[in-house]
């Protein structure tokens, strides 16, 4: 019975941790907490069209391919070909950038790295916070500096977009952007905490008969 309890704790502890959030972020006490809901498709959509515009013109995203996320976004794979399709010939290849890497380091002092996996490797609070807190500082070689990362060689990219929108509606576009960043870092996330439910409820169920069946093999076992 204990060793049951024990599997079941350890079977749901990633996701506990994963909803723990918070940690340090540079110079702030804590990180912002990011708007994820990889359900909510027009959020991932806005998302994709902000990346795209926004990022892939320098970072890549070459481990998610247009088709998938077409699929996934729930995009005609037609309108993704015509107006999201800017480095590539084909729907099936990854988001790619065509610039060229030694004049991207020349540029910003290194390559800007391929951003498919960023929101696993610093969590997507960090990258919310961190895209919400680039602030002037003529100092810098862009004139712009970051509470999070300290002298980061990236220009503040999303400046135009929140002269547009205003402060409110900015916050609102970063986390649509977090929230496709997210997707992107795991595309199947949402079909495998599905079937996680699944196998838990069958492990659940499971448990009755093994128990029962335990508890009869060793009844007369003094």
């Amino acid at each position: 019975m204990k060793k049951f309890f024990l599997l079941f704790a350890l079977l749901l502890s990633p996701a506990f941790a994963l909803a723990g959030g918070g940690g340090a972020c540079g110079t702030l006490a804590k990180c912002d907490k990011a708007p994820v809901d990889l359900h909510n498709k027009e959020s991932l959509q806005n998302g994709a069209k902000i990346f795209i515009s926004y990022c892939l013109g320098c970072h890549s995203a070459k481990y998610l391919r247009y088709e998938r996320m077409a699929t996934d976004l729930e995009i005609d794979p037609k309108l993704v070909q015509e107006y999201m399709m800017f480095t590539t010939d084909k729907i099936g290849d990854g988001m790619d950038t065509k610039v060229n890497k030694k004049d991207q380091a020349k540029w910003f002092g290194n390559a800007p790295p391929d951003l498919s996996l960023e929101t696993r490797l610093r969590s997507p609070d960090w990258v919310y916070t961190y895209l919400l807190n680039f602030y002037p500082d003529d100092k810098r070689p862009w004139g712009v500096n970051n509470r999070v990362f300290k002298d980061v060689a990236m220009p503040h990219v999303l400046d135009s977009l929140e002269l547009e929108l205003g402060p409110d509606d900015y916050k609102v576009a970063v986390g649509d952007l977090v929230n496709f960043m997210t997707y992107m870092a795991e595309p199947i996330r949402t079909e495998r905490e599905r079937l996680g439910w699944w196998v838990l409820a069958f492990l659940a169920i499971l448990f009755v008969p093994v128990y029962l069946l335990n508890k009869e093999f060793w009844k007369d076992v003094k």
